[in-house]
């Protein structure tokens, strides 16, 4: 074998080792532009927020919880848990600029002059509120709500004091300074809903899942092509596009819901009619 072919064998050898570090690179670095991606890494800002800006001992912090609720269930990104009550938290990832107002049915997201509608996260999350409120026997000034925004986006609409981008959903939390709640309520909460709480897998995420989907799924309206093409809705946690499905078993089996285009990573799925 002469110089120059040990030369090519060389180069060649090399061209395909490094063709394969680019492969690998570009697979972890489309990963991590992931909607679904982003919408971990927020909910994981809004933790290491908790953790580095409420006291542990008085602040106790409580992730990803599936309860039982009436004949199906429902899921809590985070529960924080204090004298001063408890805080139940909803994370939502949305880009572009946010109108709503509290008692609006649905808002709106603007990405360059186009517009999306899509559920008020405070509606949804009423049912986690009033969910722990019948768990927890606890009464309304007990229990709070808070909306926390992720992601590129901007509030345009004065929100609500529950509402906010980031971590200053901190300052809303610590707001509360008179305690409703005693130390010995507040460790019987915490057995209470850990006891009550379903396995964290991925059978637990399907069956809410499907839950979910036959609960919601309406029958399409003769126009829904046309409402298809005019107004696309964004997932609220992890904000990918929502497809629109048909439901392929229970008892509303070949009815129209959305959801989530980045499933089976995101299961997040909304009634057809919600727009």
């Amino acid at each position: 074998m002469d110089v120059t072919t040990q030369l090519f064998d060389a180069v060649q050898a090399m061209m395909l080792q490094w063709g394969a570090y680019l492969i690998v690179f570009a697979i972890i670095v489309g990963f991590f532009r992931t909607n679904w991606f982003k919408g971990k890494l927020g909910e994981a800002l809004v933790n290491l927020a908790a953790k580095l800006r409420l006291d542990k001992s008085t602040y106790h912090l409580i992730k990803d919880v599936t309860l039982r609720a009436g004949d199906g269930t429902t899921q809590i990104d985070h529960i924080i848990v204090s004298v001063y009550g408890v805080f139940v938290v909803e994370t939502k990832y949305y880009r572009g600029w946010i109108f709503g107002s509290a008692k609006q049915k649905t808002w709106t997201q603007s990405i360059y002059r186009r517009k999306y509608s899509f559920q008020n996260p405070l509606l949804q999350n009423y049912k986690h509120v009033q969910t722990l409120k019948k768990l927890l026997g606890l009464d309304e000034h007990q229990v709070h709500s808070v909306v926390v925004f992720i992601g590129d986006s901007q509030f345009k609409t004065q929100m609500p004091a529950n509402v906010a981008y980031g971590g200053a959903y901190v300052n809303y939390i610590r707001s509360f300074t008179t305690p409703v709640l005693s130390l010995e309520q507040v460790e019987a909460i915490k057995q209470l809903i850990h006891s009550n709480a379903l396995t964290r897998s991925l059978k637990t995420d399907r069956q809410h899942r499907d839950y979910l989907r036959d609960k919601f799924a309406t029958p399409e309206p003769a126009n829904a092509e046309a409402q298809t093409s005019e107004m696309i809705n964004t997932c609220g946690k992890c904000g990918a596009e929502m497809k629109l499905r048909t439901a392929t078993r229970g008892a509303n089996k070949g009815q129209q819901f959305w959801g989530c285009s980045g499933y089976p990573k995101c299961r997040n799925v909304m009634p057809y009619n919600a727009n």
